[in-house]
């Protein structure tokens, strides 16, 4: 008996080409990425990839949008039912585990790489603007609170882009954010 394949619909065969972009803009950058590796990891043809996003631009800027959309998504699950510092620490301990997803980690890093691209960085900035919104909605915490959440963040960022945590050493140590003592006074001014 013939097995037949399964054809997948345009909206199945986006999303699986957003994988393959995000695990192949993670290893080589907006720039260093060719639109020939994301097609082959998808099993697709390169015109295909460019009927389903039109430019190598558009299919990075959607994957930024996918991987706000799951920060947010973490964030959003993290802080369910919480409100002020004990939200802010749930999401702060959500983040930290979505670093541990390299391809995450480092698209975001090469969005911010990309971002003397007018395009990219109207989407980067779009994406920190929407998750600040989104961090305010789900804390209450002002501005200053909000900075500092996001500057502990791009902090483990980096941590985790150089694997801090696995060294013994000093400074790695001592580079760790500790988000007992940030937030325990996350709620006052």
């Amino acid at each position: 008996m013939m097995m037949t394949a399964m054809r997948l619909s345009a909206d199945e065969r986006r999303v699986s080409v957003l994988r393959a972009a995000m695990t192949e803009f993670a290893v080589s950058g907006y720039a260093g990425t060719s639109t020939e590796a994301i097609a082959a990891r998808a099993g697709i043809s390169q015109p295909y990839l460019f009927r389903l996003f039109g430019t190598k631009r558009e299919l990075f800027i959607a994957t930024l949008d996918v991987m706000h959309g799951r920060i947010e998504a973490a964030f959003r699950a993290a802080a369910e039912g919480l409100s002020g510092p004990e939200a802010m620490m749930a999401m702060a301990e959500a983040y930290k585990e979505l670093l541990s997803e390299r391809d995450l980690l480092q698209v975001q890093l090469h969005a911010f790489a990309a971002s003397g691209d007018p395009e990219i960085r109207r989407a980067a900035r779009e994406g920190l603007r929407h998750l600040w919104a989104v961090t305010a909605e789900l804390t209450g915490f002002g501005d200053d609170q909000i900075r500092a959440f996001f500057a502990q963040g791009m902090l483990m960022n980096v941590l985790a882009a150089v694997d801090a945590e696995s060294l013994d050493e000093t400074w790695a140590q001592a580079c760790q954010p500790d988000p007992a003592v940030f937030f325990a006074n996350a709620g006052q001014d």
